[in-house]
């Protein structure tokens, strides 16, 4: 079993490209990543290891068989300042790059609790505040900085631009969603601040969830779409009723195209509070009949996502299955 103190964040100055490891790097679960030794020779690779990358600080090491599912405790620094460049606001998981390393859609399916200082989040990260006692109340805000121990501070809340009641003691289940994880946790508005700069401070959590989601997880959905296929081409409204980031299922009133065809689908989604129009190119993987005469089940298949839709709709669909679970 591993002791609370085990695996620390990797030392940044210590990892090199081209350079052997000096120890196995695990990941938050303890799932042995990269043998010592072993030398990483691509720049995405060494970024990935660098934001997600932790070592066995124990006296005596563990194989990769022996560790378990960790709720770290270990001492970190705090937040990282904010990146250069803001495409590495979001630390992804680590790529399955290496014959030693961990396919990271099979494994870690299941939630770990973690302690704060081992959450690698930037300054800048989005959280979504959903009101306790009023699940349909929302907030977008980020993340400016910490008190350890004391508090976290986040921009002001606001509802249609304007800032909104938020009182003290106020509580809120706070969600983040950086690359293919999802964090959650519980806080309390502990003081609003108006000047110089609108901001708030809510409570220290001393844990925090975080959950690894699978590419092939379909988030259960009800968004109404325009599906557009063949050659010549037929359209049709759709309610989509589960969505990944492979594709998505659905009903539609007519049955148009055939099974291998392509086309486009067309839908909106919110995510960081704001509402997104996706165009993706689809293809037809399944038609099938439904008890009602009138509608037909049809499976979709996402091909060649631009990327800012892909960062859009990961967004969405993590975002979705955090708060479902």
């Amino acid at each position: 079993m591993s002791q609370l103190n085990e695996l620390q964040p990797v030392d940044k100055d210590k990892i090199k490209l081209g350079v052997p490891l000096e120890s196995p790097i695990f990941d938050a679960w303890g799932n042995q990543l990269f043998d010592a030794g072993a030398i990483i020779t691509k720049e995405d690779e060494l970024q990935n290891l660098l934001e997600d990358g932790y070592i066995d600080t124990s006296p005596q090491k563990k194989s990769s068989e022996q560790m378990q599912p960790l709720p770290n405790g270990s001492q970190a620094n705090g937040f990282s300042q904010p990146p250069t460049n803001s495409a590495a606001i979001a630390p992804a998981i680590l790529a399955s790059t290496s014959a030693t390393n961990i396919n990271n859609t099979e494994l870690n399916k299941e939630s770990v609790m973690l302690d704060l200082d081992n959450v690698r989040w930037h300054v800048g990260e989005t959280f979504f505040l959903q009101v306790h006692d009023n699940p349909a109340i929302r907030y977008t805000v980020k993340l400016i900085g910490y008190v350890k121990n004391q508090s976290i501070l986040v921009t002001a809340p606001k509802i249609d631009g304007r800032g909104a009641i938020v009182r003290d003691g106020q509580t809120f289940i706070v969600r983040a969603f950086p690359g293919k994880k999802a964090y959650a946790f519980t806080a309390a508005a502990l003081k609003s601040v108006y000047t110089p700069h609108a901001y708030l401070h809510l409570s220290y959590p001393k844990i925090v969830r975080c959950t690894a989601i699978r590419q092939s997880s379909r988030a259960s959905v009800k968004i109404i779409a325009s599906v557009s296929i063949g050659d010549p081409e037929q359209t049709s409204a759709a309610v989509l009723s589960d969505i990944s980031m492979g594709g998505t299922s659905g009903l539609l009133k007519k049955q148009i195209g055939k099974k291998n065809d392509h086309g486009l689908i067309k839908f909106k989604v919110n995510t960081a509070g704001e509402d997104v129009l996706l165009t993706i190119p689809i293809i037809v993987r399944s038609i099938s009949e439904t008890e009602n005469t009138q509608e037909f089940r049809y499976g979709f298949e996402f091909s060649e996502i631009a990327t800012q839709s892909k960062i859009i709709l990961s967004s969405f669909v993590h975002q979705t299955l955090a708060e479902i679970e």
